[in-house]
């Protein structure tokens, strides 16, 4: 088969990694892909929100199979598009998407069919905002409502913090039109966690739990960014607990997208907050997680294009995953000054001494290729992932492939899994 893979991030090389293993796969393309995935396949210089010229793409390279990584495409029906003239994708539609496109129809899903989550507040006045803050008090949560590339949640503290998120997000709309209108929430108290699920939208198939790491300095300090590292499994979803997630929130949203006319087929991921109640969504993407993808896929002994197109077709009934009992672990090796403002064009070495030690993968996200030579290209540059007998081993491996690893001003937390560690 001829498989098209859509993106150009960590999840992306991620998911062109496990793909180009399957046997059936005898092309692999990457649009636009990056030098990571050059070195798997293909890679087509058309970016991911270029949907004509994508849909040129797949007529002309007689694409068979299409896998969309980011969630900008889904949101903008990407995926409706491809199913109109009858191409095979992998992803939500546009109404679907809605999930991770509109925090406030996320809310308002949750509240009307009872799916655990905190109490929110939906505005599009700043004053409004001022006022429901006002009258709950803080700590609180405020998001932008679109799409913001993980950095439209603002964790407020005190009053004065929720003037500045109401400023950024409101009033100087540093995330554009995502923050026309703003979700006030709940705080809530206890350990994050990432379930990830495949659906075909009847039947739920959970993939390995995980745990990313937001903020990005050590200690969960600093400002939320796209994900500074992950691992899988996630102990603080036992198995009892797995199966309550399923159970209380996976099947009632298949269902409630069912009954809200728009089913959801593709990755369900719900971002969960384990709280002294029990599990409640924090949040949901539409989408593999990124760098959740990175440890899940390197523990995914299975088929991933067999299970992809399951999926589609709604069979996933048929299809039985196989994992790696053995942890892994995923630091991010970011720019200096990610999530803010930082330089491109810092030369990295070490990847192909880093690429020779047991069980550890690199994966390109914000990287470019010139002369023979790396270069940073983005704010997260590279996910380097390790598999180990245990979660201190798989650290233990991903730290030392990063400290084989060099660029000017790196920046990475050094206490990524800790937490699964100190259990």
């Amino acid at each position: 088969m001829r498989v098209l893979v859509i993106g150009s991030g960590g999840r992306e090389h991620a998911l062109a990694w496990k793909l180009a293993q399957s046997p059936r796969v005898s092309k692999l393309i990457c649009a636009p892909g990056n030098p990571g995935t050059a070195a798997l396949g293909e890679n087509v210089p058309i970016q991911a929100d270029n949907i004509n010229a994508l849909l040129n793409l797949v007529l002309q390279e007689k694409i068979d199979f299409t896998v969309v990584g980011p969630e900008d495409p889904l949101s903008m029906g990407l995926v409706d598009q491809f199913t109109e003239r009858g191409y095979a994708v992998f992803g939500p539609t546009q109404r679907a998407a809605r999930l991770e496109s509109s925090k406030v129809f996320t809310r308002k899903l949750c509240k009307h069919h009872a799916i655990p989550s905190g109490e929110f507040g939906s505005f599009t006045d700043p004053d409004a905002v001022r006022k429901y803050v006002r009258e709950h008090g803080v700590p609180t949560v405020i998001k932008a409502d679109g799409l913001a590339r993980g950095k439209g949640v603002y964790v407020c503290r005190t009053v004065e913090e929720t003037e500045a998120a109401v400023k950024d997000i409101m009033l100087d709309r540093i995330f554009g039109d995502a923050g026309k209108e703003v979700v006030v929430e709940e705080f809530l108290s206890g350990e994050e966690a990432s379930v990830l699920a495949f659906t075909d939208g009847r039947n739920i198939y959970p993939m390995e739990s995980a745990q990313d790491h937001k903020p990005a300095r050590d200690n969960d300090e600093g400002p939320n960014t796209g994900g500074m590292g992950a691992y899988s499994p996630a102990p603080v979803i036992t198995p009892a607990l797995s199966a309550q997630i399923e159970r209380e929130i996976l099947v009632p949203t298949v269902h409630a997208m069912n009954t809200e006319e728009c089913p959801y087929i593709g990755v369900l991921y719900a971002g969960i907050m384990v709280t002294r109640s029990g599990p409640k969504v924090l949040e949901f993407n539409v989408r593999f997680g990124d760098p959740e993808t990175q440890p899940i896929l390197m523990r995914l002994k299975s088929d991933l294009l067999e299970v992809l197109e399951a999926v589609t077709k709604g069979e996933l009934d048929k299809v039985t995953l196989e994992w790696d009992t053995r942890p892994a672990v995923c630091v991010v090796m970011a720019s200096g000054g990610y999530p803010g403002s930082y330089e491109k064009g810092k030369e990295i070495t070490g990847l192909v001494e880093a690429s020779k030690l047991t069980d550890v993968t690199v994966f390109h996200a914000g990287t470019a290729e010139k002369d023979g030579h790396l270069f940073t290209n983005g704010g997260r540059v590279l996910g380097v992932t390790a598999l180990g007998d245990t979660v201190a081993e798989a650290q233990a491996r991903a730290y030392d492939a990063v400290r084989t690893i060099h660029f000017d001003d790196a920046h990475y937390r050094t206490d990524i899994a800790d937490r699964a560690v100190n259990r």
